[in-house]
């Protein structure tokens, strides 16, 4: 029970420390989450939601970024924009197949 204790205050604590941050981790786990279940059952709509995700938190990051900048700034930056690329090219792959 301690440990569910420990793990539930350190969640508490991440979401009131940075929340910007701690949505965009959320974002991106459910996007994970998404694109592992995508490629279990070939079903598209959880590819699409996979994909939003992914753009969603890379443009907040970018924005963010730029709003705020923190001490890896660059590295921040080339991430979430990669991220935006793959995922743009993947709906472009999933338009072509449409």
């Amino acid at each position: 029970m301690r440990l569910w204790n420990f793990w539930l205050n350190s969640f508490i604590l991440a979401s009131q420390y940075n929340p910007p941050r701690f949505v965009e981790l959320l974002m991106l786990t459910l996007a994970i989450a998404m694109l592992i279940v995508a490629t279990i059952l070939p079903d598209r709509p959880y590819l699409v939601l996979g994909l939003s995700l992914v753009v969603g938190a890379s443009i907040s990051i970018i924005v963010r970024e730029a709003i705020a900048p923190s001490p890896q700034t660059r590295i921040t930056q080339l991430t979430a924009l990669l991220l935006l690329l793959i995922s743009v090219y993947g709906f472009a792959d999933l338009l072509q197949t449409l």
